[in-house]
Order: C-alpha cells, then structure tokens, then sequence
C-alpha cells in the first residue's frame, strides 16, 4: 500500500537534520507540500536544498520558516507563515527538542531544567495551540509529536530530557481526548537512532549496543520517518491517542521478555 498526502500541508519543528529532515522528506516525497523550522538559516536552506534534490516526480514543495520551538509567539508566527504560503496546516509534526544537561537530575540547575520543559514540553502544547487556532479546529488534522523510549523506561545521564518526554506522551493522550474528532494527535517513541543530537550515546559504542537489540542494528531516521508518514496518512485514521515505540525492540530487552 502507498501512503499518499496529496493536497496535505506539514509544518515539522527541527527540521533542519535527523529525525525533522527525514520525516519532511518522506512527506515531501508522499505528495504533501512541507514547511521547515528550525533556528538556523543555513540548516533550513541546505535541509530543503537536499529534500529538492532526491523528490521523485510529484512531490510536494518544500519552504522554510526560522523559529525557536520554545518560543510560543515565533511558534504562532511560523503557523501563519505556513498558512500563507500554503493556504492551511493539516499536520504538525513536534519534534524539535534540546538536552542541554547530561547526569544525575537530583543535580540538575534550575535553568537548564526550565530549558529543556519549555522547549520539550510546554513547546509542543504552544506549537499545537497555535495549529489549532490557525484552521485546524475547523478543517481537522494530525498532530505527531516525537517523544522518547526514554519517556518509558528509566536509564541515566538524560534523565531529565526523558521526564520531559514522559510528559510528552501525556500530553499525546490528552490533546487526542480533547481535540477529536476534528484532529488526531500521536505520537513516536523512538528508540537509540543515529542521529547528531543523539551521538554521545552510540558513536562510541554501536556495534556493542546493536548486538543486544533483536534486530542487530540501531535506529536510522527513515525508521521514524516511515512510522510518521504511516501515522499522518488516510491509512491511521482510527487511531489518536497512541504512541508508537519504533526501537529496533530495546524494550523488550530492557523488561527481559528476552534472554
């Protein structure tokens, strides 16, 4: 089956690199036309300079628009940018997010803990909020916001960004409770994916940590990216509410469901 979003339009949070990029780029390619965000200029323009470049025939536009996912009021303005420029926002993907801190939590200073719940947490209700209020409580659409299996298992070192992420998959379930059935709202938990912001955690040692996963291998974006345009297509309209672990199946080993 082909996922198609012909005539959709997407605005994806970070979506300058990584997971953002990719999963712009498998909603370019399905047809949808996709707005970029991010807060680097550079990042943006090369981003949708490569998305161009691989679209196969019928893909959709891409744009970019620079602002701060934990700035409500760029949030709002990045909203109206998109509408027009592309006349709505059908799907809003939040997957902008920062980790400013690394260790303990009990050790954690106030303001890199206040940093990574405005941009992880409170921005992903903002960015929502402003979607709703630019025609989605009127036309409908989907909401993905990426969390974290880190938002369901305990580990250390990040402890605090998975708090943050935690809070996120709440969040999923009650926007979906509160915005249906005008708007579907899901979510992605991924699990270890090579990605830049994430690299501390598997440069040093990917083999090693592939070799526990039952699929022998650590996440790649398009592993998200697929899961995201499966969850924003025609094909997931019975679903709101959910997240979905994409982790290559570290939580089974992780609960011992595996030996």
């Amino acid at each position: 089956m082909e996922l198609r979003l012909d005539g959709k339009t997407a605005l994806v949070t970070g979506g300058s690199r990584g997971i953002g990029q990719a999963i712009a780029r498998a909603f370019a390619g399905s047809g949808a036309s996709v707005m970029l965000s991010s807060r680097s200029a550079e990042g943006l323009e090369s981003s949708a300079d490569e998305i161009r470049s691989a679209a196969p025939p019928g893909a959709g536009e891409v744009a970019w628009t620079v602002a701060n996912a934990g700035d409500p009021e760029q949030a709002e303005a990045c909203v109206a940018a998109t509408v027009e420029r592309f006349g709505r926002v059908d799907i809003l993907v939040n997957n902008a997010a920062t980790n400013p801190y690394y260790g303990p939590i009990i050790e954690i200073d106030r303001g890199r803990a206040d940093k990574t719940v405005r941009v992880n947490q409170s921005g992903y209700l903002e960015w929502t909020q402003a979607a709703w209020s630019a025609g989605m409580a009127d036309h409908g659409g989907v909401v993905l916001n990426i969390a974290s299996i880190g938002g369901i298992a305990v580990e250390g070192g990040i402890g605090w960004y998975n708090v943050t992420k935690a809070a996120v998959i709440h969040l999923t379930r009650q926007l979906a409770g509160e915005l249906g059935p005008a708007v579907r709202v899901n979510a992605i938990a991924p699990g270890l994916v090579k990605t830049q912001l994430a690299k501390a955690l598997w440069e040093a040692g990917e083999e090693k940590i592939a070799r526990r996963l039952p699929t022998r291998r650590l996440g790649e974006v398009e592993d998200i990216a697929g899961a995201a345009l499966f969850l924003c297509s025609d094909a997931a309209s019975w679903i709101t509410g959910e997240t979905l672990v994409v982790d290559g199946g570290s939580l089974c080993i992780a609960s011992g469901s595996l030996s």
